[in-house]
């Protein structure tokens, strides 16, 4: 009996040692990850950085015309370029003053941008258009999680709702573009850019606020319509699909702001690693995740991506080494590894965004007081194919830029 008694208390403090080893090897791991990232941009230098943006934005907010939005500037011809508030890119605005109102606590950046909010509300009810998410999201999304307000939210409700009239049940996804004259599709056809990955996170906040599920299931069905025919094999994407409105049936897989229809261009496999980030978040669903983790495996394995990570405007060019970079995917992709970091523990991630942000606070790219008519990254890449905004600072590569680096600093 006292044998027995002895080998069970043998086997208890076996057990326990086993255990205390294992949790001992955890923390060590963990702490040892955690050395790793100390190998990081200085407290102080994403605070320069943010007061550098600040700066520039608040000179930018003097020069702007009323109800017009900042788009780009052109350098060589020293020409700022706006639109109005239905343009897809007038939430990065609003939304850029409000990440730096966070960040440095300036009122005027605040005020600045509730100042253009006024003029923003209008496009709540814009059906035209699959760019809500980016207009309305971006902006009022950013200002209702800072100071939640009942007309923001009711705001926010009706810009989900008229994102929902562009759903197309047979297709089971969200209408991209409507004129056919420029995206090379029919009457009867249906298309989708991989960017609109990216507005379904307004639909999730639709549904998380009024509890009506319609919202989160258009945007869970887009997803997937998606993630099975926007991706190759590699997990590289299509830009442009087309589809048969009335069948579903896929009728081309094109580009509109790619090298070629079979390349991969740059901001487009940015569109699709974030979005897929969100529908994680929004859902806890593992093939959303796994999904994530291959398309930045396609991105930072990739032989044409430079060893700063600024990725060229599309990674299958014919004038590759010397073809122009583009800051704004570089921005779009470092904000999203950071959250897929968040979500994997994989360092592999966060060294990537790392640089991707080292790079990009760089001379090389960040700009100088008062330079850039206000605004902070060089060399963003709007639409190649058409010769629009090349070479230029793009208004959301400012954005994702200073949300890659709010995340990093949270980090």
């Amino acid at each position: 009996m006292k044998l027995n008694t002895i080998k069970i208390l043998s086997i208890v403090v076996f057990l326990i040692t086993l255990i205390s080893c294992k949790e001992n090897k955890n923390i060590e791991e963990k702490e040892s990850s955690e050395a790793e990232l100390t190998k990081s941009i200085s407290e102080e230098k994403i605070d320069s950085v943010n007061q550098l943006a600040a700066n520039q934005y608040l000179a930018m907010s003097e020069s702007l015309e009323e109800s017009r939005y900042p788009k780009t500037f052109y350098p060589k011809k020293n020409k700022f370029e706006s639109s109005n508030s239905g343009w897809w890119t007038s939430g990065f605005y609003p939304g850029t003053l409000l990440y730096l109102y966070e960040e440095t606590g300036e009122d005027s950046l605040k005020i600045e941008a509730e100042r253009i909010l006024e003029d923003l509300k209008r496009e709540e009810s814009n059906t035209s258009t699959h760019d809500l998410g980016f207009m309305m999201f971006c902006s009022f999304g950013n200002a209702n999680r800072i100071d939640p307000k009942p007309e923001y939210q009711e705001i926010l409700m009706n810009s989900a709702k008229s994102l929902a009239t562009r759903y197309n049940d047979t297709v089971k996804a969200i209408k991209s573009w409507d004129s056919a004259s420029w995206n090379k599709a029919g009457e009867d056809d249906l298309v989708v850019i991989i960017d609109n990955m990216m507005n379904l996170e307004l639909l999730f906040w639709a549904t998380e606020y009024s509890g009506d599920s319609s919202y989160y299931d258009i945007a869970v069905n887009h997803a997937n319509t998606t993630m099975q025919n926007h991706f190759r094999d590699d997990y590289s994407s299509y830009h442009e699909v087309i589809y048969d409105e009335n069948t579903g049936t896929v009728k081309k897989q094109i580009t509109n702001q790619g090298y070629a229809d079979e390349s991969s261009w740059a901001r487009g496999q940015a569109w699709g690693l974030y979005g897929y980030v969100v529908m994680y978040r929004a859902t806890k669903d593992e093939k959303y995740l796994e999904m994530a983790k291959n398309i930045a495996n396609f991105i930072l394995n990739h032989t044409n991506l430079p060893e700063d990570k600024v990725p060229f405007w599309d990674f299958d060019t014919d004038k590759i080494p010397n073809d122009l970079r583009d800051s704004s995917a570089a921005s779009v992709m470092a904000s999203a590894l950071l959250e897929l970091y968040e979500f994997t523990d994989q360092t592999q991630y966060f060294k990537a965004a790392e640089q991707m942000l080292k790079t990009l606070c760089s001379p090389e790219y960040l700009a100088n007081q008062d330079e850039l008519g206000g605004f902070l990254l060089k060399h963003g890449v709007g639409n190649m194919p058409n010769k629009t905004e090349v070479d230029v600072p793009l208004t959301y590569g400012d954005y994702y830029f200073v949300e890659a680096l709010k995340r990093y600093k949270e980090i």
